[in-house]
């Protein structure tokens, strides 16, 4: 599959890493490919620097987001406040009958630690994304735990689950083929319905935060048992 990540953030770095060892044509979207690729700033969690990444996938081609080709499948990995805008920056037309795979959050540090949720209850980060690309097909998952987990959910011991929420039905399916090549196993996939399902998911962000501050680390995610 040829794969576009948009956002060359870590999250973005750890998922066109994965795709791209799983036989994926990658390529990575960012604003300014030559101030992206001169950043040398090592990542707390990582240790690693986006030219330390970019040395070690020299065959992921870093591009502006107006460069973008056309692909199958593009994955926002953005941060939620600037996706509609980099998205449109690649071009609607270039979109039009692909998946955009949604991962981000409409998180807003503009108040400072924790951030709030800039949209929640009567609409949602993957709804405006939708809305605003009505000829794409937009799918929330993977949206509710953290960057490693997403590419490695064994990093997680026992089952715990991915949620879906979508339009379109063969969208879903591609991205569910995707989970499970990643890892992700049928019984840990939770396909929530309609887009607008994408607001239960969004909003289980605050909740996550605050988990992270009682465990002192990211590596959790939720499960769903059931009687």
């Amino acid at each position: 599959m040829k794969i576009a990540v948009i956002g060359s953030g870590m999250v973005g770095q750890t998922i066109a890493s994965k795709l791209h060892a799983l036989g994926h044509e990658l390529s990575m979207g960012t604003r300014d490919v030559i101030e992206t690729g001169k950043r040398t700033n090592k990542n707390q969690m990582t240790g690693q620097s986006f030219v330390d990444w970019k040395t070690a996938n020299p065959e992921i081609e870093l591009m502006n987001f107006k460069d973008i080709q056309i692909n199958d499948l593009y994955v926002n990995a953005t941060n939620g406040g600037a996706s509609i805008e980099a998205l449109n920056s690649i071009g609607k037309e270039k979109m039009k009958g692909k998946i955009i795979l949604d991962i981000a959050n409409p998180l807003d540090f503009s108040k400072g630690m924790p951030p709030s949720l800039s949209v929640c209850n009567t609409d949602s980060l993957a709804e405006q994304i939708q809305n605003a690309f009505p000829e794409s097909h937009v799918v929330k998952s993977l949206n509710t735990m953290n960057c490693f987990i997403m590419m490695n959910p064994s990093i997680v011991p026992g089952e715990h689950n991915v949620f879906m929420s979508g339009n379109n039905d063969e969208a879903k399916k591609h991205v569910s083929n995707l989970l499970k090549e990643i890892g992700w196993i049928d019984s840990m996939i939770i396909d929530l319905g309609d887009i607008t399902t994408a607001r239960g998911t969004e909003m289980l962000l605050p909740i996550w935060l605050r988990l992270w501050g009682v465990i002192g680390n990211p590596n959790f995610n939720f499960h769903i048992a059931k009687k």
